[in-house]
């Protein structure tokens, strides 16, 4: 059993970290945002640390996320955005600290590293809720991201996640001075796709980001035994480099190879980011890239025979809306209801 860790009120200090990259010094703009919202629509006071506006060490980064755990007054860890070697602070941790001192720590992407340290001393952590990402985004809140980053944030309930009605995966340049007059195009939902058996199940919520879950395969440093992972429920979603479904099908094979992809219960893919700035696609080509990743999964499963019940498209990671699901939490999925429910 993940132990669940006390909830902030409104009117405490959450602390604002950058444990991957230091973005809000390169774009001030959505973060300073976000941070007004975080006050304004949350009731909450960030904390900023010394490195969360400054490229720093991964040394000086982990002691800031230390500190944070520290803090009797922090009641919740807030990350302003994700990176890529936040890998290398790991090694700098004090998991003593963090078990004496467990509190709600929010990030998604290159934050998939600190939430499987987490998983592995037995906490949940919740997958969701940049300060850049999701209170940044211009505009205002999505609805649906702000909804479920109250429900993580405040309570310890259960949580019926849903279809997003609009959605969209293509980003504001923040270079651009006028990033912020316009939210983002939306596109309408397209729901959710179930493949496999009609079984019902429940388990813990283990995953992420899969290029860094790819990080944590090679590195071989900071995963349990493949036996800790049964009966688990499996999520992953790929982040705006877009990586192949060639690189898709390669990752989960290496997962299955090492008889860890068996383990799992169910799989939650979150809706695959056809779109950045880099690589502008047309709406067809952003479908096929949907279709040939989903198809890249599918083809794994049947390779190695594994029949559990899988969803596409989940709002989770590098889209919009992005809802919070608690990384370590307890989720139930019911494919005869169409149900995902998740307990904060």
């Amino acid at each position: 059993m993940s132990l669940y860790p006390p909830k902030p009120q409104p009117g405490d200090a959450v602390a604002v970290l950058s444990p991957g990259a230091a973005l809000p010094e390169v774009f001030p703009g959505p973060y300073e945002l976000g941070l007004r919202r975080l006050q304004r629509d949350f009731a909450l006071r960030p904390v900023e640390y010394a490195t969360t506006r400054r490229w720093s060490s991964p040394q000086a980064r982990a002691d800031d996320v230390m500190a944070a755990f520290a803090d009797p007054d922090i009641k919740a860890i807030v990350t302003s955005i994700g990176g890529s070697d936040q890998l290398k602070i790991l090694r700098y941790l004090d998991p003593q600290v963090i078990l004496d001192n467990p509190k709600p720590f929010f990030g998604t992407s290159d934050n998939t590293n600190l939430h499987h340290y987490l998983f592995n001393l037995g906490l949940v952590s919740y997958y969701g809720g940049t300060v850049m990402t999701t209170l940044g985004r211009p505009g205002g809140i999505n609805d649906h991201s702000a909804y479920a980053f109250t429900m993580a944030m405040f309570t310890s309930e259960w949580y019926d996640l849903r279809p997003a009605d609009a959605y969209t995966d293509m980003e504001r340049d923040w270079s651009d001075p006028a990033w912020a007059e316009e939210p983002p195009e939306m596109l309408p939902g397209t729901g959710w796709t179930w493949h496999g058996p009609r079984t019902a199940v429940e388990g813990r919520l283990w995953g992420g980001q899969l290029e860094i879950v790819d990080f944590q395969l090679r590195a071989n440093r900071y995963l349990l035994p493949e036996e800790e992972y049964d009966g688990a429920v499996l999520f992953l979603e790929t982040s705006e480099e877009m990586p192949s479904s060639e690189y898709v099908w390669r990752s989960l094979m290496c997962l299955a190879e090492r008889d860890l992809l068996q383990r799992f219960s169910a799989l939650l893919m979150g809706r695959p980011k056809g779109w950045s700035l880099d690589r502008r696609h047309s709406p067809v080509r952003r479908r096929a890239y949907v279709e040939a990743q989903h198809e890249a999964v599918l083809e794994i499963y049947r390779d190695y025979k594994i029949d559990v019940p899988i969803i596409f498209d989940i709002d989770l990671g590098h889209t919009d809306p992005q809802i919070v699901v608690p990384h370590g939490g307890l989720v139930r999925i019911d494919p005869e209801q169409r149900s995902v429910a998740v307990r904060y």
